[in-house]
């Protein structure tokens, strides 16, 4: 049986340690659904015996099956769907199910799994069914602001009201290949439609889901991403500690001018943020995307375990900044702040992207996007200048007060070259404008811009 087809439950024996199915506690039912009148709130012709077949076909009696389950060894509430029942539509029972499950993860502090197949709402409930998706997107929103991960798997199919809600909001967007993802579904899309829109592949193109993991990897890839995110209850009183700087990687003694900086750190052989991820991790996993049509593959983002503890990362890999990449990483830093989990953020970009094509996508804004969410930070957000400091693609990501470099490093207001051209200097004068500009590690020191300039190991 293909994966993405799995029942319910196998879908959660399939990456759960153990698991205990739980039901609506009574007095959570919504009264309409607990006294439905004969096929239900629209007399729908035949509601009753379609839903008596998808009873003997699948043994459920719902589209949702929830369970109390250990994945990796940390307890979790999953909401599974039975995609042969009724397409794994929503109507009012399965919103009463899925209120329960979350309200019953708030009450005990526990992450949500979403392991999705459905084609959305129900139509045999009209707009009853419709209407499960505010509740829903509530009870999703209560769990993110008492600080609960959640972490969706997206099988196939997921759209509609499902991807809308359970899939799209979620912290963590997993899925697996080739499933059907969107919020059309494929009997009412346009008929010239592209279906690689519409697919997990298109979707992780376009930056709204984190990662296609193949369906041997996704227990482990789960187990994984459990780990990083919570972190056992005994730990969630103590004050959140900044994460530990990395040790400097690249060239050990300082520049003597300001143009020999600038050269250290275009240097192509210098360490770059994967060396620095590399070297400062023990495991991690990487969030992908901005949630609004753009992917930026010159900044990693995610989390890392070092020493045993979560450590979130935003690190920028040396080229110009996209309005894609701020936006992950203010998207990162948000995630890391609600979670209590301490930030750091590898600064390292020749500025950020000015082309047309970005001025469409809002680069002003992505950028002061991220300036709001390091500035609102409440957990310790650490940064480390690796390489070029571009002006204010650089600071963008750069922590206020809490900022040190590596000694092939610089930054600065403008590149020395667009100073001396905007001056109307000639080319034999930049190395005089990256010395007035004072970008060197040493001088960003004596200005008070850093804290320091951190050795190699």
């Amino acid at each position: 049986m293909p994966y993405a087809r799995l029942t319910a439950r196998q879908a959660i024996a399939a990456v759960a340690d153990t698991y205990t199915e739980t039901t609506v506690p009574a007095g959570r039912e919504t009264p309409a659904a607990a006294s439905a009148p004969p096929d239900g709130p629209l007399g729908w012709r035949g509601y009753d015996d379609a839903r008596a077949r998808a009873h003997a076909r699948t043994g459920e009696e719902e589209s949702v099956v929830t369970a109390l389950a250990t994945i990796g060894g940390r307890e979790s509430v999953v909401l599974s769907f039975e995609f042969r029942y009724l397409g794994g539509s929503l109507g009012e029972r399965t919103g009463d199910r899925l209120e329960a499950a979350y309200a019953h993860a708030r009450e005990h502090g526990l992450p949500v799994v979403s392991l999705i197949a459905t084609g959305g709402s129900r139509m045999q409930e009209g707009m009853r069914a419709l209407t499960q998706l505010q509740r829903v997107a509530r009870q999703s929103a209560l769990n993110r602001a008492a600080g609960l991960p959640q972490i969706a798997v997206l099988r196939d199919p997921t759209t509609g009201g499902g991807w809308a809600t359970l899939g799209a909001a979620a912290d963590v967007i997993l899925a697996l290949p080739g499933a059907q993802v969107g919020f059309a579904g494929s009997r009412v899309r346009p008929p010239d439609a592209d279906p690689f829109a519409y697919s997990a592949e298109g979707q992780l193109a376009s930056g709204q889901i984190d990662a296609v993991v193949p369906p041997d990897r996704l227990r482990d890839t789960l187990q994984r991403w459990m780990h990083l995110l919570c972190p056992p209850q005994e730990s969630r009183t103590r004050a959140v500690e900044p994460a530990p700087l990395p040790y400097a990687l690249g060239a050990r003694g300082l520049p003597e001018t300001g143009w020999g900086a600038v050269v250290r750190a275009r240097e192509p052989g210098r360490p770059r943020a994967e060396a620095y991820l590399r070297a400062y991790f023990d495991d991690r996993e990487e969030i992908s995307g901005d949630r609004c049509g753009g992917v930026d593959p010159g900044i990693r983002c995610g989390f890392g375990r070092r020493e045993g503890r979560t450590i979130a990362f935003a690190a920028q890999c040396g080229t110009a900044t996209r309005p894609a990449g701020f936006r992950t990483a203010a998207r990162l830093v948000r995630l890391a702040d609600r979670l209590g989990i301490p930030v750091l953020t590898l600064v390292d970009t020749s500025g950020a992207a000015n082309d047309a094509a970005a001025e469409r996508a809002g680069a002003g804004a992505a950028i002061a996007d991220v300036f709001a969410a390091l500035a609102t930070a409440e957990v310790p957000v650490t940064s480390l200048l690796i390489g070029e400091g571009g002006s204010g693609g650089a600071l963008a990501l750069a922590a206020p007060d809490r900022l040190w470099a590596t000694p092939d490093s610089y930054f600065s207001v403008i590149a020395p070259e667009l100073a001396a051209a905007i001056l109307k200097r000639d080319e034999t004068q930049i190395h005089d404008t990256a010395d007035q500009l004072r970008i060197r590690p040493q001088d960003l020191l004596e200005l008070g811009v850093i804290h320091g300039i951190v050795p190699p190991p």
